[in-house]
């Protein structure tokens, strides 16, 4: 079974940094597209940076220059780094990727379980 795990998540003061992993395994083909999104109390779950296949990457507005996604296509990980973080920032962190799995060769897109960050004013 194809499964996303995140870690790195927790409490942080403002100006502090988290760096976010998530792991993809399971019987995996290949792996297109995987990003990170965010959902807040009371608030849509938005996208918060991309990193395609073919190495573009695409961020939100509100964090660029404060966070960087990073692929290792070798352990099926993707990474965010967070540096000078705020409290707006505070939300759970979703990790996400187009997989495609061996036993159906059928692309889907799969989510991690989400891991909490809490950045303290």
């Amino acid at each position: 079974q194809v499964q996303l795990v995140e870690s790195g998540g927790g409490l942080v003061q403002a100006g502090g940094s988290l760096r976010l992993s998530c792991a993809a395994s399971g019987g995996i083909y290949s792996i297109n597209t995987m990003g990170w999104y965010r959902q807040a109390p009371g608030k849509q779950r938005e996208l918060v940076a991309i990193f395609t296949s073919g190495g573009t990457t695409n961020y939100a507005d509100s964090v660029k220059g404060r966070f960087t996604i990073s692929r290792d296509n070798t352990k099926n990980t993707v990474y965010l780094q967070m540096n000078s973080l705020k409290p707006e920032d505070t939300a759970v962190y979703y990790c996400s990727a187009r997989v495609l799995p061996l036993t159906t060769m059928t692309s889907g897109d799969y989510w991690g379980q989400g891991t909490q960050v809490t950045v303290s004013s």
